[in-house]
């Protein structure tokens, strides 16, 4: 994919690893990808169907052939016409800005799924009832993170899954295990790192915007718990963030590379023996190194679990829809019926998994190597990375905590004590 702003190679998948989802303006149009292709001008795309019409927005994806499979499905749709809309630039704001107006769209891709604000101020639709008997089947994580107050708002499109790549070569001739907690992943990321290699690599920034998520899962936190209340006041999370600063000061961390976690370059050009990155990436690995790469989760330390950080784009009805029940059935018929649908936009530019997980079973990309062992981590051991009251306020104030920490080496005890401060009045807020 590629950056619509830049060009520069960048997932869209890298607002899934930010911090918990929406961590600056300027990021969250970052959703392209790993293949690269010309940016496409912003036009919009009908079907030729009867019945209502309905507009339909999706950000500017970057992989080739999205756009052209998006109208494709659209036009296909017997029972509506359905116009289609490629939203370059900042997507996110756009849509912000656009709910509160009467230009709203009655069908738009969210990055997972609405806002909390968007909900307490009825900008989208319940969509529970559009799940059926299939709500089962859904990635339970993802369901989780588009429920409020026992209904659901967005249905999940596709699953992107953040996780650990490894060069099995390396660490068979390093005599290095792959790792499975955090102690054994500092030990070998020294062990590997030989001459121009690195041991690990977790973004450029040494995984201040990146890791601060899965560190907290590792060591059995997140950012709110299960009441939805601050989630790591606890001496045991300083300390679990306090291990990427210790990695960031190793000189066993790969800084500076051609390009960043998203893009598999560092991997591929044998820069690095460990990258954490996305699913996306694993047709280009392959293609660069053969077999020779193993994919793992990210360790655990004492408490905790290892965890696998995935996020999807997902579906939701403007409340401000002409007809919201065609919008809902229009969603419905794609994204909960459609299967065909589903595993073709999620494995045929790039790869990534259904949300549902019996058509994730029909993917036959996924079925086989690192990929199906990459749909089973996700399936045992996946966190959604945000949290639907973990606020864009909340993120950026995450994000510029774990800079101070991994890169200033700020005491993370103090720094958590001055982000819950900041949380709770978020909370505090959106509990209203």
């Amino acid at each position: 994919m590629t950056h619509p702003l830049t060009g520069s190679q960048l997932s869209r998948r890298r607002l899934l690893g930010l911090g918990g989802g929406l961590a600056a303006a300027a990021t969250l149009a970052a959703c392209g990808g790993n293949t690269g292709r010309p940016d496409p001008a912003a036009a919009p795309s009908g079907s030729s169907a009867g019945g209502p019409t309905l507009q339909q927005w999706y950000h500017q994806y970057g992989e080739a052939g999205t756009q052209e499979a998006v109208k494709r499905y659209a036009a296909s749709y017997p029972d509506a016409t359905v116009d289609v809309t490629w939203k370059p630039g900042d997507y996110d704001q756009t849509v912000v800005a656009t709910l509160v107006t009467d230009k709203a769209p009655d069908v738009f891709e969210y990055a997972n799924g609405p806002t909390i604000d968007m909900i307490r101020s009825g900008q989208v639709a319940d969509l529970t009832d559009v799940f059926g008997d299939a709500l089962g089947d859904f990635n339970p994580a993802l369901v989780k993170r588009v429920s409020h107050q026992g209904r659901i708002w967005a249905v999940p499109q596709v699953m992107d899954v953040q996780l650990l790549v490894y060069r099995t070569s390396m660490f068979t001739e390093a005599g290095v295990a792959p790792p499975t907690t955090i102690e054994e992943l500092v030990e070998a990321a020294g062990t590997l790192t030989k001459g121009k290699v690195k041991g690990l690599f977790l973004g450029n920034d040494g995984g201040a915007s990146l890791m601060g998520g899965p560190m907290l899962r590792s060591a059995g936190f997140d950012y709110l718990d299960d009441s939805g209340a601050f989630g790591f006041d606890d001496p045991a999370a300083a300390k679990a963030l306090g291990v990427l600063r210790t990695l960031f000061t190793s000189g066993h961390l790969l800084l500076g590379a051609p390009n960043d976690w998203f893009a598999p370059d560092a991997f591929t050009q044998g820069l690095t023996a460990m990258q954490f990155t996305g699913l996306w990436n694993l047709p280009d690995i392959a293609k660069a190194v053969g077999d020779d790469f193993g994919v793992l989760p990210w360790p655990s330390m004492s408490g905790g679990s290892p965890n696998v950080t995935i996020g999807a784009y997902s579906s939701c009805v403007s409340a401000k829809s002409q007809d919201v029940d065609a919008a809902k059935q229009y969603v419905k018929w794609l994204w909960v019926d459609g299967a065909d649908k589903q595993v073709d936009f999620a494995t045929s530019y790039g790869l990534h998994v259904p949300a549902r997980q019996s058509i994730a079973k029909q993917a036959e990309k996924l079925r086989t190597g690192p990929a199906a062992e990459a749909v089973t981590l996700a399936q045992r051991h996946g966190f959604a990375q945000s949290h639907l009251l973990w606020t864009p306020k909340s993120t950026t104030a995450f994000t510029d905590m774990m800079s101070r920490i991994v890169k200033n080496g700020a005491d993370p005890a103090k720094e958590i004590a001055g982000l819950e401060k900041i949380v709770e009045a978020e909370l505090a807020r959106v509990k209203k």
